[in-house]
């Protein structure tokens, strides 16, 4: 029963259905059957519109016949007479030909009065068997050979403008005169007015030593501006015109290549002159702060070049043009590495000077550490300027710095090597010529520069020219893979400087204090002397000397390593016993040979002294340096001298005073006990009399001096 019931739902609801689509469909069909009838009305309407057209087309074409029978007599008649009109008109033209051209003549109308002859001259010369048309062209002959002759006036005249001239040019060919003649008056006249722009920039120039004192009267960019839009300008006017009169024209392609190769000569010719003035005036720019003008000067001077490539591509000026832009940056930077050099060594007079200048009350002079700074500050910020400065050759905005050189070699080869390496290398050779001017006294150069460049050359190796060249290569990618100089050689060189300035600051040092002690020995009678009550002056200027050398170097330098020290190093005697068994048998006949065995055996045991041995970049290995200079010249004044009794004692108070102040200032105390052992046993051995002083004696002395 279900399932009867739901298949009679589903029968209603597909009757429901088909009764949708009938109606639906009946309606579609309904409204087609009106379109049809509409349809069929609106043709009907079309018909009888169409049937009224043909009828009228009918009445037209049967209107037109019959006028076209009714005129066929007279047609012949008017075409012929319009004929006879159209030759009346020429031959009134040629008739009226002389007049025409001859009050164009008078009203300066040469183009119209050439347009004129040009549009008559194929029929004169084709009928001119006949008496009337020789006449007009007779006439007309004269009056054009007149027009050309003032065309050729006014051509050479050289007072008339580029495009009155290209007129004259224009006229002239089409008058039949000889082209290649036309071709050099053209460029002979267009010389001519190039000559007078370049006598102009020639005579701002100037010339002879006066101008190099006085400098030139504009810059730079002013200069190149009146070049480029006088001369250069008119230049590639001259090469437009005599292209479309000679190259490009209809008509020309016989002398084409005859005009070209003029143009090209005539072309090269001029700006090779224009060129030489453009350096010129690039030399007059010796100024070394900023240069922009001349970059910006540079950049039209090298736009300009390239329009005039485009005019003529054959000719050389474009490339010569970037030969000069490309000599002109490496001249600036080689003038500004000269300023480098001169900034630095100005740097260096100044630091002299400061050094020499007495000490003012109430004022303090500047120490080394603050005259480092500024130096080392200054010249860094010199090269940063002067980076600055050469980068512009490189901005974006400036033509010329998408050319090859100027991303690459410029970069590497130009400013890298050229310049910032150069500095450096030169900053240290000049640092290294103060070491090699120097004599016994110990040259011309104070110690302390010594001192501080060779601190300066050590910082550069440290940082200064890793930081200079990562700066310099950041402001100029280089595009180029030509070898250029790594750091580690110039931080060598760097490094190299400065040990060398320093040896040669304790050498100096050590010989200023040799010197004193020398002449303390030697203008000495040492026999004679009386017998110590005190420490000779020299000796007390010998330790002053030393604290002021170890302020000084302490400044600049760290403390540096020594070896560990006894608590009583200032107290150390000097054995007295010791040295009458090694001394004074020596003047006792019957065994010379065994004091001089026992001495050789005592000094095989020793360790050897090396006096000039490098010195390390520290305040102790320096002191040490000088003290044993100082202390072995001592030793070596004493070997040659003969003493008495008092004299040696002298010796002994004058050593055991050093030792009490010398043996803070070395790495090795040992070293200094040595060495004034040694020279107490030199004194001893050179002595008379060897008697010793007390030690006792000898320490109330020192303590009371």
């Amino acid at each position: 029963m279900d399932c009867e019931t739901d298949m009679v739902k589903q029968i209603r609801a597909l009757d429901s259905d088909m009764q949708t689509l009938v109606y639906e469909n009946y309606n579609k069909f309904i409204s087609a059957t009106d379109t049809i009838r509409k349809m069929k009305n609106d043709f009907k309407k079309m018909e009888d519109e169409m049937d009224c057209l043909a009828a009228n087309m009918a009445v037209i074409t049967e209107f037109s016949a019959s006028i076209s029978g009714t005129l066929q007599d007279q047609h012949e008649q008017i075409t012929k007479l319009s004929g006879v009109h159209a030759l009346l008109r020429k031959l009134q033209f040629l008739f009226e030909l002389p007049a025409r051209l001859t009050k164009c003549v008078e009203l300066a109308a040469y183009g119209q009065a050439v347009r004129y002859y040009s549009k008559a001259r194929c029929i004169l010369h084709q009928y001119q068997h006949m008496p009337s048309f020789r006449g007009i062209q007779d006439d007309c002959q004269k009056i054009m050979a007149d027009l050309a002759q003032k065309l050729r006036e006014k051509f050479r005249d050289g007072g008339s403008g580029a495009k009155d001239l290209a007129e004259c040019v224009e006229l002239l060919l089409q008058l039949g005169e000889p082209a290649e003649e036309l071709c050099d008056e053209f460029l002979s006249h267009a010389h001519c007015r190039l000559e007078a722009e370049l006598q102009s920039l020639e005579a701002e120039l100037g010339g002879g030593p006066h101008l190099m004192a006085s400098g030139p009267a504009t810059d730079i960019l002013e200069f190149t501006d009146r070049g480029c839009n006088s001369f250069v300008s008119n230049i590639c006017l001259v090469i437009a015109s005599y292209q479309e009169l000679f190259i490009h024209r209809e008509g020309t392609q016989g002398i084409a290549r005859m005009a070209h190769d003029k143009l090209v000569a005539f072309v090269d010719g001029l700006m090779e002159r224009y060129f030489a003035l453009v350096e010129r005036r690039i030399q007059l720019e010796k100024g070394v702060g900023d240069n922009s003008l001349l970059v910006r000067a540079l950049d039209r001077f090298h736009r300009r070049l390239q329009a005039l490539a485009k005019l003529l591509p054959a000719s050389r000026a474009a490339a010569e043009g970037t030969e000069i832009v490309v000599r002109a940056a490496k001249e600036r930077i080689r003038q500004y590495l000269q300023a480098l050099e001169s900034f630095y060594l100005d740097c260096l007079t100044d630091v002299r000077q400061s050094l020499a200048a007495p000490r003012l009350v109430g004022k303090e002079n500047p120490s080394l550490a603050e005259l480092l700074g500024t130096i080392s500050a200054s010249i860094l910020n010199q090269i940063k300027s002067v980076l600055t400065y050469v980068h512009l050759f490189t901005a974006k905005d400036i033509n010329f710095s998408n050319k090859p050189y100027f991303k690459g070699e410029f970069c590497s080869q130009g400013v890298r090597e050229g310049l910032v390496v150069s500095f450096i290398k030169s900053l240290c050779q000049i640092a290294r010529q103060f070491c090699e001017s120097s004599g016994d006294k110990g040259g011309s150069s104070p110690p302390a520069l010594l001192l501080l460049l060779s601190r300066l050359c050590l910082d550069y190796e440290t940082a200064t020219i890793s930081y200079i060249l990562t700066l310099t290569d950041e402001q100029f990618l280089v595009q180029d893979h030509s070898p250029v100089t790594p750091v580690t050689v110039l931080c060598t060189e760097a490094r190299e400087a400065a040990q060398k300035l320093l040896n040669h600051y304790v050498k100096v040092q050590g010989l200023i204090i040799s010197q004193m002690l020398r002449k303390s020995v030697e203008t000495r009678d040492w026999i004679s002397t009386i017998e110590p009550r005190n420490v000779r002056a020299v000796m007390k200027r010998v330790v002053e000397d030393a604290t002021s050398i170890d302020v000084q170097v302490g400044l600049l330098y760290e403390e540096g390593v020594r070896k560990a020290q006894s608590s009583d190093s200032s107290k150390r005697t000097f054995s007295v016993s010791r040295q009458q068994g090694r001394y004074a048998p020596s003047y006792t006949p019957s065994a010379p040979m065994d004091t001089n065995l026992l001495s050789n055996i005592q000094k095989l045991f020793s360790e050897r002294i090396d006096i000039f041995s490098p010195v390390e970049f520290n305040k102790v290995s320096v002191l040490t340096g000088i003290i044993k200079i100082s202390l072995k010249t001592f030793l070596e004044c004493v070997r040659l001298r003969t003493f008495g009794r008092f004299g040696l004692q002298q010796i002994q108070v004058d050593c055991y005073y050093l030792q009490l102040y010398l043996w803070r200032f070395v790495s090795d105390e040992n070293l200094v006990h040595f060495l004034l052992d040694e020279i107490v046993g030199s004194t001893a051995h050179r002595c008379l009399d060897p008697v010793p002083m007390e030690q006792s004696v000898i320490e109330v002395i020192c303590e009371r001096g």
